[in-house]
């Protein structure tokens, strides 16, 4: 019985947790997150203050599980719709690639679509905490490729800082700048900066 309440407490729990964090993400739609005030909070996701902080001393900790309540929806997205950890076991080697416009796609249209708390993450370094914004391409799909090609660990640590620091770079900059171009732009501009031994015939340049 106990078990059953203990149970029940903790699903009461996530679902106010939840209504909290879609309404910051809403709010965060409409107005600059240094004016959002806790009672507005509260009037969005239809609870009392009492309930906020039972939970929360502050709105920086409720935005902290906001990016960790997005960064869920997104796993669930590589989940459902993008390669994982399956798929890259049984693929051969040589379908193997780590950075593919596949699953980039559907990834950056996430991240646009999330953009206001991302944005908000990334402006505010004592809310992200170590929180990445491609922790999910690192675990779902770069290390498992890296582990099918026997790459030392030791090894893998460099490679992935390489790919992780301008991959991070440029998704960081594009939602800074409120992901006004579209996620094939990016793409494309992913893409061009790992291939640019061949920079000349992407950009069209003539060598004379």
């Amino acid at each position: 019985m106990q078990s059953n309440k203990l149970n029940k407490t903790e699903s009461k729990y996530y679902n106010t947790a939840c209504l909290m964090d879609e309404a910051l993400i809403l709010l965060l739609e409409k107005k600059d997150y240094s004016f959002i005030t806790v009672k507005e909070i509260c009037e969005k996701a239809g609870v009392n203050r009492s309930t906020f902080y039972l939970h929360y001393q502050t709105i920086d900790d409720l935005m902290c599980e906001c990016i960790e309540y997005v960064g869920n929806k997104i796993q669930k997205k590589f989940n459902d719709k993008i390669m994982d950890k399956g798929i890259i076991r049984t693929s051969k080697l040589q379908d193997l690639v780590l950075i593919t416009p596949n699953y980039l796609l559907p990834y950056l249209e996430f991240l646009k679509e999330n953009k206001a708390v991302y944005k908000i993450a990334y402006s505010q370094p004592n809310v992200l905490k170590e929180k990445n914004v491609i922790n999910h391409l690192y675990k779902n799909i770069f290390e498992p490729i890296l582990d099918r090609f026997s790459v030392p660990k030791t090894q893998q640590k460099y490679m992935l800082s390489f790919y992780l620091s301008g991959l991070g770079a440029i998704m960081i900059d594009w939602i800074k700048n409120d992901c006004k171009e579209d996620a094939m732009t990016i793409i494309d501009i992913i893409m061009k900066c790992l291939n640019l031994g061949d920079i000349q015939k992407q950009f069209n340049i003539e060598i004379k």
